[in-house]
C-alpha cells in the first residue's frame, strides 16, 4: 500500500544515463528543438505539434500541469525529450503519466523504459495505480506502455490543454503488479 501523503510531482530523478529534471520556462528552446520534428508527433493525437505556435501552446500546459520534466542524457547533457506527471487523484490514490514525446535518436535506445521505470518506482510510494492516456492511432506507444506491464482498461476523450479533443486507449498498471515485475 502506498504512503498516504502528496507526492512531490517535479522532483529530479535519475538513473546512471537518464536524468529528469523539473521542467523550466526557460527550457523553451532546448525542448522545442527535439520538439521540431514532425516526425516525433507522426503517431501522436495532435501531429502538428512540431509547430512553433502549437508547440508553444502544448509547452505552456505542461508549465502549468506543475508535474512535467524534460528528459536529459547525463552523459552529454543534451535534452531527449518530455514527460510528465498530471492528473493526480487522492480519492482514488492515482495519477496519469504521460504526454512523453522523445527525439527520433532516442527511439529504440530504451529511453522511454528507463525513464517510466524511474517515474513509476518514484510515484509508487504514494499511489497504487498510474494510468497512461495513450492516443488511439499511437501504436508506437501503445507498444511501449505494454512492454511496462500497463493493461488497457478504457477507451477515453481526452480534452488537451488548448487543443481539440482526442480519442484515448487508457492504460493502466498497479503499484502491486510494478513490484512484482522487478523491473
Amino acid at each position: 500500500m502506498a504512503i498516504n501523503s502528496s507526492p512531490n510531482l517535479q522532483p529530479i530523478l535519475q538513473s546512471a544515463a537518464w536524468q529528469l529534471l523539473p521542467l523550466q520556462p526557460a527550457d523553451f528552446e532546448e525542448v522545442y528543438a527535439v520538439a521540431s520534428d514532425p516526425l516525433v508527433w507522426e503517431q501522436h493525437p495532435n501531429k502538428d505539434r512540431w509547430k512553433r505556435e502549437v508547440f508553444a501552446v502544448f509547452f505552456e500546459g505542461a508549465m502549468q500541469s506543475g508535474g512535467a520534466f524534460k528528459v536529459v542524457d547525463r552523459s552529454t547533457g543534451n535534452v531527449l525529450g518530455c514527460t510528465r506527471f498530471y492528473g493526480y487523484e487522492p480519492a482514488d490514490n492515482s495519477i496519469h503519466i504521460g504526454y512523453t514525446f522523445y527525439g527520433r535518436k532516442s527511439w529504440g535506445k530504451g529511453v522511454n523504459l528507463a525513464v517510466k521505470q524511474l517515474m513509476l518506482d518514484y510515484i509508487f510510494q504514494w499511489v497504487d495505480r498510474a494510468d497512461f492516456h495513450v492516443g488511439a492511432e499511437n501504436v508506437r506507444s501503445q507498444m511501449a506502455i505494454g512492454r511496462l506491464g500497463a493493461q488497457k482498461v478504457a477507451e477515453k476523450v481526452v480534452a488537451y490543454y488548448g487543443e481539440a479533443d482526442k480519442l484515448n486507449f487508457v492504460y493502466a498498471i498497479h503499484q502491486a503488479d510494478w513490484m512484482s515485475m522487478g523491473l
